[in-house]
């Protein structure tokens, strides 16, 4: 007979479902984003804010939370043929930790952050022996001691959280935090360039690489994939590298 307690944690029952539907609806009805005559910061950190502080420690309510790493994240760092490990790793709107994680088991030395002080709070309770860097931070207002910190920065599906006009800055911080010989690693929704997506989240074209190169990133792998069991959109998955490094 199924543990109802854990059926209510696995986000592929229909009670986790069915609790993320109802709170996908109410969290959109106070998003200013899907207002089209709100004018709202950008980074809509009140919403963030109000998406921890309503899910009352349910991971069904915060969307992007499925309690596992993403797969593509997961896969990429399995085909690491180098590994790895000792790498300064730096993730990108942890939210509760799952990425983080995974690159700590593979031996990353790896500091996450999120823009909610909740949402780091959450993955620290997750994780209680871990051996991550938890810590709040917004993106545009990095600590001056991650500047050119890190070997590694991922990024997961907090560019497609922004607004469109925030994407060339962003792409220029994801920049100044690599070392030299760094790589960035970007997850996203992908869209065609002619496509037309309402959100947020807001699907990438691939418009996205030209500006990363406006921005000083040049794609070293950009992978289009299609949807699978795991991935229920088209993604891309690319590394970048800083241009002068090449």
């Amino acid at each position: 007979m199924p543990d109802d307690r854990t059926s209510s944690l696995d986000p592929a029952s229909p009670e986790f479902q069915a609790r993320r539907a109802a709170a996908r609806r109410e969290l959109d009805a106070i998003d200013p984003a899907m207002q089209s005559d709100a004018q709202a910061d950008p980074l809509r950190r009140a919403w963030f804010e109000a998406v921890y502080a309503r899910a009352e420690n349910d991971p069904a309510r915060v969307p992007w939370a499925n309690l596992v790493p993403h797969p593509l994240t997961k896969s990429w760092i399995g085909l690491q043929a180098r590994g790895i490990a000792g790498l300064r790793v730096l993730d990108v709107g942890c939210g509760l930790g799952d990425n983080a994680e995974c690159f700590a088991r593979a031996g990353a030395a790896v500091t996450a952050f999120d823009l909610v002080p909740a949402a780091v709070a959450w993955a620290q309770d997750r994780f209680p022996q871990t051996k991550v860097t938890y810590c709040a931070a917004d993106v545009f207002a990095a600590p001056e001691a991650w500047r050119h910190g890190f070997d590694l920065v991922h990024e997961c599906y907090t560019l497609q959280a922004l607004a469109v006009e925030l994407l060339p800055k962003a792409l220029a911080t994801l920049r100044s935090l690599l070392a030299p010989g760094g790589r960035l690693l970007l997850v996203a929704r992908a869209r065609d360039e002619d496509t037309q997506e309402s959100g947020p989240p807001w699907p990438l074209p691939p418009s996205i690489f030209a500006e990363a190169e406006r921005q000083g990133l040049t794609p070293l792998a950009i992978e289009d994939i299609a949807t699978t069991a795991e991935i229920t959109r088209r993604h891309w998955r690319a590394l970048l590298a800083r241009s002068e490094d090449l």
